[in-house]
This record gives structure tokens, C-alpha cells and sequence, in this order.
């Protein structure tokens, strides 16, 4: 017949089985918590990959309406209408997706990429002065997609991999619209604005969220 000591070491036996412990959290999933919570922090991550998208149909719509203007005031209205469109699209959609996703979108991160984005635009809007006023009009094309893509590199130093990356398609895509023919302006606009936006807006939606 077991003693009283024989009882006491099956009860621990018992309290220390797998089967019967209970089981704290996961060490995997408090590191992955972790890990996700460094890079939204540390990257800003409400880049609207369908707004992108959006904006590429609408640069599209406003390469094919330009290219059926006579004059190069009338081919200048067009693009700086669809600007005005694409930065407001632009916005609204980046303000969805920072608040369905509860994060800042001008501060921290957010405010580094505008900081890194906004000084190549602005340079590309005076520029854009001056080349008109110079009746340079052929030359915009290139300045707006290298001074486009440059803004993106460095803004998107802080936000997700894929967008400095089309930062660079769209300097590639500038470069060559040095060296082409000026007739081929537009043809460039549309690669760049409507092609670039509508194929990386979607890469973006479908690894980062929308």
C-alpha cells in the first residue's frame, strides 16, 4: 500500500505533465508582435497601392485626352489638371488606408517620407515655370518623370521596399525620355504616370494591405 510520500510525488507528476500544464503564450507570436510593431513604426506603411492604381487609369485617360490637343497650352491643361486629380486621389486615398489601419499619417514616419517627397515636387513645379516660359515645353515630360521618381526614392527611404524601387523605374523611365524623340513626350507620361502607378499600385495592395 503507498505511503503518504509515494501519493505526494504522483500529484507532482500529475501538476508537471504536459497533458495537465497549462500553456502560456506562444514566444513565437510575442516576436512576431514585436517584429511588426518595429517595422510600422520604423517604415510608413499607408502607401494606397489601389489608389495608385487609381491614379494610373486616371494619368491614362489624361495621356489620351492630351494627345488630342493642337497646341502645347492646350496639352499643358490637360497634365496639370490631372495633377491637381492625382494629388488629391493621392491623399484621400492615403488617409483611408493610415486610419483603417490606425497609424499616424504625419508623424513619425509619415512626416520623413513627405519631407523626403515634397522638395523634388516642388523643384519640378518651378522648373516646370521656367521651362514654359522658355517655350521648352518638350522638355517637361522628362523633368516631371526624373524629378517624380526622384521624390519617390527618397521619401520612400522610410516607407516600404517596393516603392523606392518604382522611385527608379520612373527615373529609367525619364532617362529615356531624354534621349526619344519629343514626340514621344506623352507616350512617356502615360508609361510613367498611368503604366508605372497602375502595376506597382497593385503589387503594393496585394503584399501591404490595400
Amino acid at each position: 500500500m503507498p505511503g503518504p510520500r509515494q501519493h505526494r510525488l504522483r500529484r507532482l507528476h500529475r501538476r508537471a505533465s504536459p497533458a495537465t500544464r497549462n500553456t502560456g503564450p506562444d514566444p513565437a507570436d510575442d516576436l512576431r508582435f514585436i517584429r511588426d510593431t518595429m517595422e510600422r513604426s520604423a517604415s510608413f506603411t499607408a502607401v494606397p497601392g489601389w489608389g495608385m492604381v487609381i491614379l494610373g487609369l486616371t494619368a491614362l485617360a489624361a495621356a489620351s485626352l492630351a494627345a488630342r490637343q493642337s497646341t502645347p497650352a492646350a496639352w499643358l491643361k490637360i497634365w496639370l489638371a490631372e495633377a491637381i486629380v492625382a494629388a488629391m486621389i493621392a491623399f484621400l486615398s492615403m488617409r483611408w488606408k493610415a486610419n483603417r489601419r490606425g497609424l499616424p499619417l504625419f508623424s513619425g514616419p509619415g512626416r520623413k517620407v513627405a519631407l523626403g517627397l515634397l522638395p523634388p515636387l516642388l523643384a519640378g513645379a518651378l522648373l516646370s515655370c521656367l521651362l514654359v516660359r522658355a517655350g521648352l515645353e518638350t522638355a517637361l515630360a522628362p523633368a516631371w518623370l526624373l524629378l517624380y521618381g526622384a521624390g519617390i526614392i527618397t521619401g520612400g527611404a522610410y516607407s516600404v521596399s517596393i516603392v523606392p524601387i518604382m522611385g527608379l523605374c520612373f527615373m529609367a523611365t525619364g532617362a529615356l525620355a531624354v534621349v526619344a524623340p519629343a514626340a514621344w513626350s506623352n507616350a512617356f507620361l502615360a508609361a510613367g504616370f498611368g503604366g508605372l502607378h497602375i502595376i506597382f499600385g497593385f503589387l503594393i495592395a496585394r503584399r501591404h494591405g490595400g
